[in-house]
């Protein structure tokens, strides 16, 4: 089994409730201003008359292929076998100071990220493995009061909302297929 994300661009409206949740959940101090393991994209297009915006929420894209994996020099990062979820084990992780984050080089979704502190290690999301494993959604898919976002096993997930790889602002990497189904913002 391979577990992925969905996302709707029609629904996103970019209030970022699912990059707070991830935060509230995930933050070890909330003094501190923790890395986003999930993160919105604003994108503009067209102009006047007929300007607009529309929205991308990304985090790890669990990817089938994830290139992260072979560039971690400390071998930090493992795809786990039995649901595909991409994790990292941070005590392992030199640090960025250390190595130079080539893990976040190789990466084509910008989603290995690093905190603020000194020599920082290596995080991202972790499709909140805790939640997941008590049976829950990832909490980012509980908040979106647009209900733009789901997750799940990659293939119901297909069967549900259709096979749809690329959307504006996002481009598929058939080198790391990233388990996400998207449906695409429709033109004006």
């Amino acid at each position: 089994m391979q577990l992925g994300f969905y996302f709707d661009q029609n629904r996103c409206t970019g209030c970022d409730a699912c990059t707070v949740a991830c935060k509230d959940l995930h933050a070890e101090n909330l003094f501190e201003e923790p890395a986003d393991w999930r993160w919105v994209v604003e994108l503009e297009s067209g102009a006047y008359p007929h300007p607009s915006v529309h929205y991308i929420a990304l985090s790890c894209l669990h990817c089938a292929q994830p290139s992260c994996i072979e560039a971690c020099p400390a071998g930090a990062i493992e795809k786990r076998a039995q649901d595909g979820i991409v994790v990292v084990h941070r005590e392992q992780c030199l640090g960025r100071d250390v190595c130079g984050a080539p893990c976040r080089e190789a990466c084509p979704y910008d989603a290995v990220r690093f905190g603020p502190e000194p020599d920082a290690r290596m995080q991202k999301c972790d499709f909140c493995l805790g939640r997941w494993e008590d049976g829950q959604l990832p909490v980012c898919v509980t908040a979106c009061p647009m209900r733009a976002l789901d997750a799940g096993d990659i293939e119901e997930l297909r069967r549900k909302y259709g096979d749809d790889k690329e959307m504006p602002g996002f481009e598929h990497s058939e080198a790391n297929r990233p388990s996400l189904v998207v449906k695409a913002r429709k033109s004006i």
